[in-house]
């Protein structure tokens, strides 16, 4: 079997990503993408936040052709020789070719990189792939870059850089269900803990294959909050998500959130912004 493998953490999967898997996808009859279980950053005990869960990721990637993506430990390899490494999977996959974005390190103190791995190709028979940067409005596209753009509300530009939508993903949780009683019932989601955050604020997005209204924040208005919470209002949608696990693509930031002098005006509130949504 002619196996190419693509090495890297890919989280997200955007457009620069794509572009690596492409080089081994479009050369190798079975391409494999070894990456990790969890964030490197962890083990060195750095803040990590995601674009997508691991889960999502893993299924993006395979939708691109690749037949296989391998989910090492890094603390188990961490204290490897880059060379020592690099052995390892020439011995285990048999590669006729290998492939990483431009700034890609491995082994210990990153003693591994696209130099190395290009002077070590015709040793060990492999062809190797060095995917240059990819560029949007002169910024290298990046996880952190699509991370910035996201903390910053700019959903649209985000998700045209990860060539999908970013999205959250929880159980249905309740709440005190006040939307009902205006006319707008909402599904209850925590924010997933790892995932980065968006600002607080009113956010266009699609659940259930219909367009939803999303407020992320405090809920000022009600006052009946501790703790930030996604409430989604599927528009024209009738059913028992509670319990359920439910998936929210945000499309836009429609405003940031207020608080409103009654539920009244509220009301009078999402109902514009209900008109805004149906129009993406």
């Amino acid at each position: 079997m002619r196996n190419g493998l693509i090495l890297g953490f890919f989280d997200g999967v955007h457009i620069a990503h794509q572009a690596v898997i492409s080089s081994a996808v479009n050369y190798a009859e079975n391409p494999v993408l070894i990456t990790f279980k969890d964030s490197p950053a962890k083990f060195f005990h750095k803040k990590c936040e995601y674009i997508y869960p691991r889960r999502k990721s893993v299924e993006k990637i395979k939708s691109l052709g690749v037949k296989e993506v391998i989910e090492f430990d890094f603390e188990q390899i961490a204290g490897m020789r880059a060379e020592d490494y690099l052995e390892y999977l020439v011995k285990v996959f048999r590669p006729v070719s290998i492939s990483t974005g431009f700034n890609h390190t491995f082994g210990k103190n990153k003693g591994g990189n696209p130099e190395l791995l290009e002077a070590c190709s015709k040793k060990y028979g492999y062809k190797y792939f060095c995917v240059e940067p990819q560029t949007f409005e002169g910024s290298v596209v990046s996880s952190t870059l699509i991370k910035n753009y996201l903390k910053e509300g700019k959903i649209e530009t985000a998700n045209t850089l990860l060539g999908s939508r970013f999205s959250l993903e929880g159980e249905v949780v309740h709440g005190a269900e006040i939307g009902r009683t205006i006319g707008f019932p909402t599904a209850n989601l925590n924010y997933p803990s790892e995932i980065v955050r968006m600002p607080y604020g009113v956010y266009a997005g699609l659940a259930e294959g219909r367009h939803a209204v999303i407020n992320w924040g405090m809920k000022p208005t009600v006052h009946n909050t501790k703790e930030p919470v996604a409430e989604v209002h599927i528009i024209n949608y009738e059913g028992n998500l509670y319990g359920k696990t439910l998936e929210v693509e945000i499309l836009k930031k429609i405003r940031d959130e207020r608080k409103f002098n009654s539920l009244e005006e509220l009301k009078a509130q999402i109902n514009k912004d209900t008109e805004e949504c149906l129009k993406l």
